[in-house]
């Protein structure tokens, strides 16, 4: 039979993510909705075990959904790992008549949500991480924010790089994972993409594709690196040192987390939040909220985290071909 749920708890953690805010939102109204309590938690799990605790009602949410970051707050917490941290929380929990929890972040928070399910708190995850990298889902709140962001100020890179007739290293964000760099690098027009599921690390390869576009009268070339790839300054004073042209890296960083969030990830995050409200209130637990060929459902979290992701080789094989224009 289904534990009852009459008071939920929500958090943020991990990394920020654009859409955070819409999906808190919708987890306190909806769960209200639904005749469900709710209290927010301060600084992710980190929050929780501190007791940073507070009671939300629907104006606790107003005027929200267009900002970026988490009003919640956001931390890092290692110690979390730890089956005797993971013990307190739950009793933490159980302290404050929180019988479900919502956890808004990527896998590591995934971990998290599974660990307290273990210890009788009935947990849902919503997939919120820029950087997409959530196999089981096709789409991950904030990602459609950051990609448009790291565009813009790619684009604005490229102007000066042609004026200067320089070759310009962007180095974008996504951890280990290169769907920001693939998804910036075919929309922003660049000559190459690095990004860590593919790359060889064969520098002469850049080298001679820089050359290649220079004696064709090209003015400039643009490289995308992804973060998992990084050394992006030593890269550029390699790459200058070999070909004789200026070359310069341009580090995004957390620009790429901020902002208000994009027509994409409001919608996104508040179906996902009403749903993980819903689901929630029916008694689910240890499940994680996906969007997949079209449709939001939910699946087990420890099937969501054996899963794994890869680059889909058509995608990458065309953003090659579509930046060769020495051919």
């Amino acid at each position: 039979m289904a534990k009852e749920v009459k008071t939920i708890g929500v958090l943020t953690s991990g990394g920020d993510a654009p859409g955070m805010n819409a999906a808190i939102r919708a987890v306190v109204r909806k769960s209200l909705n639904n005749g469900v309590a709710v209290k927010g938690i301060k600084k992710g799990y980190l929050g929780l075990l501190n007791e940073e605790i507070v009671d939300m009602d629907a104006k606790s949410v107003s005027d929200t959904i267009q900002r970026g970051g988490t009003i919640l707050g956001t931390a890092r917490c290692l110690e979390f790992k730890e089956e005797e941290v993971q013990k307190k929380a739950a009793d933490i929990c159980a302290k404050h008549g929180i019988d479900g929890l919502v956890v808004i972040g990527g896998d590591g928070s995934y971990r998290g949500a599974q660990a307290l399910a273990k210890h009788g708190v009935n947990t849902i995850g919503i997939p919120g991480t820029i950087d997409l990298d959530i196999a089981c889902t096709d789409y991950t709140i904030g990602f459609d924010t950051a990609i448009n962001t790291a565009m813009e100020a790619i684009d604005k890179v490229r102007d000066t790089s042609s004026s200067h007739e320089r070759c310009s290293i962007i180095e974008v964000m996504g951890r280990n994972a290169g769907y920001i760099a693939l998804w910036c690098g075919v929309a922003s027009g660049a000559e190459d993409i690095l990004i860590p599921e593919k790359y060889d690390f064969n520098e002469q390869t850049l080298v001679n594709n820089i050359i290649a576009n220079r004696k064709i009268g090209k003015t400039h070339h643009l490289i995308i690196n992804a973060e998992g790839i990084g050394h992006s300054t030593s890269m550029a004073r390699r790459i200058e040192a070999a070909t004789g042209i200026e070359t310069r890296a341009t580090i995004l960083g957390y620009m790429q987390r901020g902002g208000s969030p994009t027509c994409k990830d409001r919608y996104y995050a508040s179906i996902m939040g009403a749903y993980a409200a819903d689901i929630l209130a029916k008694g689910a637990s240890n499940r994680c909220i996906c969007y997949r060929e079209g449709q939001f459902c939910d699946i087990d979290i420890e099937e969501a985290l054996a899963m794994k992701k890869e680059i889909n080789p058509y995608q990458f094989e065309t953003s090659f071909l579509l930046s060769r224009s020495n051919r």
